[in-house]
C-alpha cells in the first residue's frame, strides 16, 4: 500500500496550494487597482528570494528538498536549460494573471484557470510522455462542465482582459509541466521556488523605476502578506507536481473555486445558487475521480511486487 502515498500526499498537498494561492490571489486584485505590477511583483520577489536564501542556509531537513544537500546547494539545478523555461513562463504568468485581474471580474478569470487542467493534458502527452487514460479524459470533462456551472453568466464579451487571461493560463500550465519535467531529474524543491522569483525580480526591475509610486505601510504589508502566501505556495506545489501528473493535480486546483464559495458564504452571508453548487460538486467529483484513476495503477503495482 506504501505505492499510494504518494497520489494522496500529492492531492493533500495541492489542496493546502489552493488556499495559499487564492489568498495571493485576493491580495492581487487588491493591490492591481493602486499600483504597477511591477512594483507589486519586483518587491514581492525580493521577498520570496530572501525566504528562499534563509531557508536554504538551515541546518535541517527540507520538506521536498534535495536528499543529502544542505546549504546553498539547495539553490543549485541540474537542468538549467528547463529552469530557464520554466522562469520565463512563470513570468509571463504573472504579468498575463495581474492584468487578467486587474480588468476582469474574478469569475472570468477563474473561468480561464478551469481550462489548465485541459492544457495540462494536452501538454503531459508530448513534453513529459505521460499518456492521457480514457478515464482520465472523462473526469477531466466533468471537471470542464462543473466550472461552466460555476460561472452560468458566461464570458460578458471578449475583451483585452480575457486574452491576457489565456496567456497566464497557457504560460501557467507550461511552468507547471516544466516543473514536473524537473521533477523527475532532481527533488530539489527550493531552487524551482528561488530562480523563477530571481528572473522575475530582473525582469520587473528594469520596469519598476517607470512605475514606482509611494507605498504606505499598510500596503506593505499587504505585499509581504502576497509574497509570504507565494513563497510556501510554489514550494508546496512543486513537491506536489512531482508526486501527481500535471493534468492530475491541475483539475485538483479548482478547489479554488470552493474555496470562494465557503468564503464568500462564511464571512459575507452569501448564499451559493443551485448552479453554484452543482459546479462545486462536479469540481470535488472530478478531482476525486481523477485521484482515483491515478490510484488503480499504483494499487496494482503494489500488489504484484
Amino acid at each position: 500500500m506504501s505505492g499510494l502515498r504518494p497520489a494522496v500526499m500529492g492531492a493533500v498537498l495541492v489542496a493546502l496550494y489552493t488556499l495559499m494561492i487564492s489568498a495571493a490571489d485576493g491580495i492581487t486584485k487588491h493591490i492591481s487597482g493602486s499600483f504597477a505590477a511591477p512594483q507589486l511583483f519586483c518587491l514581492s520577489a525580493g521577498i520570496v528570494l530572501a525566504l528562499a536564501y534563509g531557508v536554504s542556509r538551515t541546518p535541517f531537513g527540507l520538506p521536498g528538498g534535495a536528499d543529502g544537500v544542505t546549504g546553498a546547494g539547495r539553490l543549485t539545478t541540474r537542468c538549467p536549460r528547463a529552469m530557464a523555461v520554466r522562469s520565463l513562463l512563470t513570468v509571463l504568468a504573472c504579468v498575463g494573471f495581474f492584468q487578467a485581474f486587474r480588468l476582469l471580474p474574478f469569475a472570468d478569470v477563474f473561468l480561464f484557470i478551469g481550462l489548465m487542467p485541459v492544457i495540462a493534458a494536452l501538454l503531459s502527452g508530448p513534453v513529459l510522455d505521460e499518456p492521457i487514460r480514457p478515464q482520465a479524459w472523462a473526469a477531466l470533462g466533468l471537471g470542464t462542465l462543473g466550472v461552466i456551472c460555476l460561472m452560468p453568466g458566461g464570458l460578458s464579451g471578449l475583451q483585452p482582459g480575457h486574452f491576457w487571461a489565456l496567456l497566464a493560463a497557457l504560460t501557467g500550465t507550461g511552468s507547471m509541466v516544466a516543473s514536473r519535467y524537473i521533477g523527475r531529474v532532481e527533488t530539489n524543491a527550493l531552487a524551482q521556488v528561488f530562480y523563477p522569483n530571481l528572473a522575475i525580480l530582473v525582469v520587473m526591475g528594469v520596469a519598476l523605476p517607470f512605475v514606482w509610486q509611494p507605498m504606505a505601510l499598510a500596503d506593505l504589508g499587504w505585499i509581504a502578506a502576497y509574497a509570504t502566501f507565494l513563497f510556501f505556495a510554489r514550494w508546496v506545489v512543486v513537491v506536489a507536481l512531482r508526486l501527481l501528473p500535471a493534468y492530475v493535480a491541475t483539475p485538483l486546483m479548482n478547489l479554488q473555486f470552493v474555496w470562494m464559495v465557503a468564503i464568500g458564504f462564511v464571512a459575507f452571508g452569501e448564499v451559493p445558487g443551485s448552479g453554484t453548487m452543482i459546479g462545486v460538486a462536479l469540481v470535488i467529483a472530478s478531482g476525486l475521480w481523477l485521484i482515483a484513476d491515478e490510484l488503480v495503477p499504483r494499487r496494482r503495482e503494489s500488489l504484484a511486487v
